[in-house]
């Protein structure tokens, strides 16, 4: 049995130890939490624990009477709320360096042309993030609130505590980042041969029915967050759809370039 590389293999030969690749694991790890530090320590500089507790208080804040305070009943929440605050907008602002070191590793592994798919789909991913959070945070708060300030009876002072408030933004800020994820994993399915674009048009219906049961296993109990969150599932479902549909078609031409290639050669 020849050991001869392939010559029509472009990564052939480029085999690494796996030592080696654990090495590079770390390293990526190390560059990772240093850019997270560093976006910490900026943050902190600028504007602030302080101003990012106020920043996501805006919504609340906004259906709160003039005077209302968050109020922080336990004894440490004071000091831990703003530094759990502080390390997620931290997160959030490196998204895009923990997004290249992860590019970085799994690149040399890669062909030239899922180097092409990757690039796009990794940056198209960041974003999709970013978008899921800003849609929480400039107008499914504000409406959700708005619509649970319209039961607090007059009699009832609404004073939220912050460590509760954060807690549950946290998890919304996670389900809608993860929900507008939804296009990226509909593509990738066509894309490693697990399902069919046919195959997700009929699934659709199903789709519809599961967006609006996690709507409302992973929101608050109120029609518009559920609302809020089922809604942009299904639109980035068919989203997905097409743009499966469209690598398919790319990719399909492009076997079909090399392949007249191959003949005409």
């Amino acid at each position: 049995m020849s050991n001869k590389p392939d010559s029509d293999d472009e990564l052939a030969g480029t085999e690494q130890p796996f030592v080696q690749h654990l090495m590079e694991l770390r390293d990526r790890l190390i560059y990772s939490i240093i850019g997270l530090a560093v976006c910490m320590a900026a943050l902190a500089l600028w504007p602030g624990p302080s101003g990012l507790i106020d920043l996501i208080a805006i919504p609340i804040r906004a259906h709160m009477p003039p005077e209302a305070r968050l109020i922080a009943v336990g004894v440490f929440s004071p000091f831990f709320v703003p530094l759990k605050v502080l390390a997620m907008a931290a997160v959030l602002l490196s998204l895009p360096w923990w997004m290249y070191q992860l590019w970085s590793f799994i690149a040399p592994g890669l062909y030239s042309h899922e180097k092409r798919f990757a690039v796009p789909l990794i940056t198209l991913g960041s974003l999709l993030a970013y978008a899921g959070i800003a849609f929480v945070q400039f107008f499914v708060l504000d409406k959700m609130f708005g619509f649970i300030q319209k039961f607090t009876p007059a009699s009832v002072a609404a004073t939220p505590d912050i460590a509760s408030y954060v807690e549950a933004i946290l998890g919304l800020y996670l389900a809608f980042g993860l929900a507008f994820q939804v296009p990226i994993v509909v593509v990738l399915l066509v894309k490693m041969g697990m399902v069919s674009v046919q195959k997700l048009r009929d699934f659709r219906g199903y789709f519809i029915v599961g967006a609006f049961i996690v709507a409302a296993i992973v929101t608050p109990p109120d029609v518009i967050s559920q609302l809020a969150l089922a809604v942009p599932m299904i639109v980035l479902y068919e989203a997905g759809i097409w743009g499966a549909q469209l690598f398919v078609k790319r990719t399909q031409a492009e076997g079909e370039e090399a392949s007249d290639e191959k003949t005409a050669s």
